[in-house]
């Protein structure tokens, strides 16, 4: 049995493809760690590389039903990337992909959970963006602002910084 499960939850944006340093980081830290992708995501990274460094498989689709589940229960979350779609359908409660049912269901399981955005500047101005944001850390979700969302370059994204949010609880 796992120690500490960290899922490691990447949207579709250009620093998913970084995801593997936050694996990196998280396990010498004592995590098992798990990576879920949404379905867009897949395209942003190396899906075999991140299997191979978890030991588990890489999940983006809800398995069928009556199969067992291949990963542990989480006992945090990390979603980053997390996209202006993910966060705004993840505070309306839509559960129309895996990585959100499974941030929708951590929330009703008050799981630790950190969220690093990435998206447009125009995006991130839209009104109900802001107000998700802050309807998510109203339920306790830590959210790890990130500058220059237009321009800001993938590989500085700040990986560490999210796995430093972690609640001291759950590290």
């Amino acid at each position: 049995m796992p120690g500490r499960v960290l899922y490691v939850i990447a949207c579709a944006a250009p620093p998913a493809r970084e995801a593997g340093l936050l694996v990196a980081a998280a396990q010498p830290a004592g995590w098992t760690v798990c990576v879920l992708l949404t379905p867009s995501a897949v395209r942003f990274t190396a899906v075999e590389a991140l299997a191979g460094q978890t030991g588990f498989p890489v999940r983006s689709e809800y398995k069928n039903p009556g199969e067992p589940d291949v990963l542990p229960e989480p006992d945090a979350i990390i979603v980053a990337p997390a996209t202006v779609n993910t966060i705004n359908k993840w505070a309306a409660g839509i559960c129309d992909t895996l990585a959100l049912g499974i941030l929708v269901e951590a929330v009703g399981k008050r799981l630790p959970i950190v969220a690093v955005p990435w998206t447009s500047a125009a995006h991130a101005a839209h009104p109900v963006f802001a107000e998700n944001l802050a309807k998510l850390g109203s339920w306790g979700v830590q959210i790890v602002p990130t500058e220059d969302l237009d321009t800001g370059d993938p590989a500085a994204f700040p990986w560490l910084r999210a796995l430093a949010a972690l609640p001291s609880a759950a590290s």
